[in-house]
């Protein structure tokens, strides 16, 4: 059993948006950084969820925008979002893992003040549970 810190992506190697921006730069550093979904911070460096492409879509949808300008003053935090992908405290072992690898692309990780430091990949979770089947001799089928 591994402590999930040893696959963790920290905080510094990721994007993620705060919860004071502007739909606007939400698709803007989605964009840049070629991710689907990112976690939102609050200033203090609290993790209070995540937002998806789908989100963004449906809320510009649901509004009528109609250029990209229409999002300069629309707040992150008014865009309803389907689901939050769910954190997990830094002592948790990567065994906890894998029902939320099913669910979601990446587990926000906090500590033990409930402040983000990064993310575990689903691909990191489903190479583990690999290695962990192949040490044990298990077929995949």
């Amino acid at each position: 059993m591994k402590n999930i810190l040893f696959f963790l992506k920290p905080k510094a190697e990721i994007a993620y948006i705060y919860d004071y921006h502007t739909m606007r730069q939400a698709l803007e550093i989605m964009e840049h950084h070629k991710y689907s979904c990112v976690p939102i911070l609050n200033r203090y460096g609290k993790y209070v969820g995540s937002i998806t492409e789908g989100d963004l879509l449906w809320d510009i949808k649901k509004r009528g925008l109609s250029s990209i300008r229409d999002a300069e003053n629309i707040s992150i935090m008014k865009v309803a979002r389907r689901f939050d992908y769910q954190s997990v405290s830094a002592e948790s072992r990567m065994e906890d893992m894998i029902g939320r690898a099913m669910e979601q692309n990446f587990v926000p990780v906090v500590d033990d003040q409930e402040n983000f430091i990064g993310i575990i990949t689903r691909r990191d979770i489903i190479s583990y549970c690999y290695s962990q089947m192949m040490m044990q001799g298990g077929d995949l089928l």
